[in-house]
């Protein structure tokens, strides 16, 4: 994937400009930058959900994705790549096994298939045991699990997460992370925006950073520098 000279726009102000990054298979990415910088507009335009003003975002099979795209293109793009939030859009009101299975109906997946990969989603991230309960029953930390669930359903190539460890402890934020270095090992692009800057120091991964509008540093094996 390759964010190609991308220029952002809201409210006619320019945010981000001539945005360019190349996102290789299986990589593992994290965005830093100040509050306001814009990093979860570069994520809303990478799942078709902010257009940019200026240039496309590149797939890895040569499609623009606001230029080209079909509704049939479109629909597949979406299984590929999935987004968590910080607040995880969870239905508090319904239970662990049917938030997951929701992600999976609202796509047109058949009865047997979810049958077959929500317990195999929950599993991954050690929920299985409580499928049946209602979401308002969980901590914080198993609500995370849940949204990551929802995602391996799909068997994304790319995760991306908007600031994944947000009020949770050293030791929990640490647990999250475990899951995505096996995602990654399993062959998933991950991409994180995040703040925290033991995580991004702990990873040693690939950081880009986000200030005045533009990208300021892009470092393999980078760390937390906003300077």
């Amino acid at each position: 994937m390759k964010i190609d000279n991308v220029t952002l726009s809201f409210r006619n102000k320019v945010i981000l400009k001539d945005i360019n990054i190349e996102i290789k298979k299986w990589e593992f990415v994290f965005m830093i930058g100040y509050s306001g910088s814009w990093k979860t507009s570069v994520i809303r335009s990478i799942i078709w959900d902010f257009r940019p003003e200026r240039w496309d975002i590149i797939l890895d099979s040569n499609l623009a994705l606001y230029r080209w795209m079909t509704e049939e293109t479109l629909l597949s793009y979406r299984r590929e790549v999935w987004v968590i939030f910080q607040d995880y859009k969870l239905l508090e009101s319904k239970k662990v096994y049917e938030n997951v299975a929701f992600a999976m109906e609202v796509c047109g997946y058949s009865d047997a298939l979810i049958r077959k990969k929500v317990p195999e989603a929950l599993e991954k991230v050690w929920l299985l045991i409580k499928k049946d309960k209602f979401v308002y029953e969980l901590s914080g930390w198993e609500k995370q699990r849940v949204a990551i669930a929802r995602a391996l359903v799909h068997d994304p190539r790319i995760i991306i997460w908007d600031e994944p460890t947000w009020n949770l402890d050293p030791e929990t934020a640490k647990e999250i992370m475990d899951i995505f270095l096996d995602l990654n090992m399993e062959w998933k692009t991950i991409i994180m925006a995040t703040h925290d800057s033991n995580i991004v120091n702990a990873l040693n991964k690939r950081v880009i950073t986000f200030h005045d509008r533009k990208i300021i540093s892009d470092v393999e094996n980078g760390h937390y520098n906003l300077k």
